[in-house]
């Protein structure tokens, strides 16, 4: 892996993986413990209907799929907040409604000549300089507002009848909250592709969960496992010659399924050990 580092393509692979990791910690722990799992993968798959819109207007793909993002989330935050009965249909008709859009689209779009897979299962590999500087500052805005409102976005997390009646302004948090997720997933499908990208936004927060005692905590842990995840998947792609954003989902799902069995073996014991003898 050390002689890859010679190469541009690898350096940047590198440095988009941790800069995808700082923004899939601190949104996806806010999105596992707010538990909208489900939009967020709603907000990524529609967003391909951005980039088949993009292709038909001839415009950047991300900037495509980044305000059609925009747009769903704050659609799908009306709805959640309107009528949280009915909200996991709706979100699954904008889902659908998002990639069917894209695929007609780009159908309609005459002499295009990317791949398009790229797209649904990322391309680290191919991540630009350019490319890089954007996700420097989605992670800039995310670090700053995060910051700015942890203690409303903790206490709208875990009491939001308390955060409202402290003041809160849950409604305009939840919508910023949406909007930051909106961002992040057009960030991270050059990681690791729409398809994939709520795995990386989901995986890493809730193995976290079980060993952090804050949301802080659980943030900063959430990051690293997001680093630790995409550099390895990193390696095992190069030298296995594998699609890198599959090996990095894999990976997590790896680390996934062996917490669940660390947790099960640990509170087995601890039955055991309080049976009467």
């Amino acid at each position: 892996m050390i002689e890859a580092l010679h190469f541009e393509f690898m350096r940047n692979a590198l440095l988009a993986g941790l800069l995808t990791s700082i923004a899939c910690g601190i949104i996806g722990t806010l999105v596992v413990v707010n538990r909208i799992v489900f939009i967020s993968g709603g907000i990524a798959h529609a967003a391909y209907g951005g980039v088949g819109l993009a292709f038909f207007l001839g415009i950047s793909p991300i900037i495509g799929a980044a305000g059609f993002s925009l747009l769903i989330s704050a659609i799908m935050a009306l709805v959640t907040l309107k009528n949280k009965q009915r909200a996991d249909t709706i979100i699954g008709v904008l889902w659908a409604v998002g990639m069917a859009l894209g695929i007609i689209l780009i159908d309609l779009s005459s002499g295009y000549n990317v791949d398009l897979m790229s797209y649904l299962f990322g391309s680290i590999l191919a991540v630009p300089t350019s490319d890089l500087l954007l996700m420097g500052a989605v992670d800039l805005i995310v670090l700053v507002v995060v910051a700015m409102f942890y203690n409303s976005f903790l206490a709208m997390s875990f009491d939001e009848e308390f955060a409202l009646a402290a003041g809160v302004p849950v409604k305009t948090l939840y919508f910023v909250l949406l909007g930051m997720m909106a961002f992040v997933v057009v960030m991270v499908i050059r990681v690791v592709g729409l398809i994939l990208v709520i795995a990386l936004l989901t995986i890493p927060p809730y193995i976290a969960e079980r060993y952090s005692q804050s949301l802080r905590g659980m943030m900063v842990l959430s990051v690293v496992l997001s680093a630790i995840f995409s550099f390895l998947g990193l390696w095992l792609s190069y030298f296995f010659n594998l699609t890198s954003g599959a090996t990095i989902i894999m990976v997590a799902a790896f680390f996934f399924f062996a917490s669940l069995v660390v947790d099960r073996v640990r509170s087995r014991s601890g039955r055991d050990s309080t049976a009467p003898a």
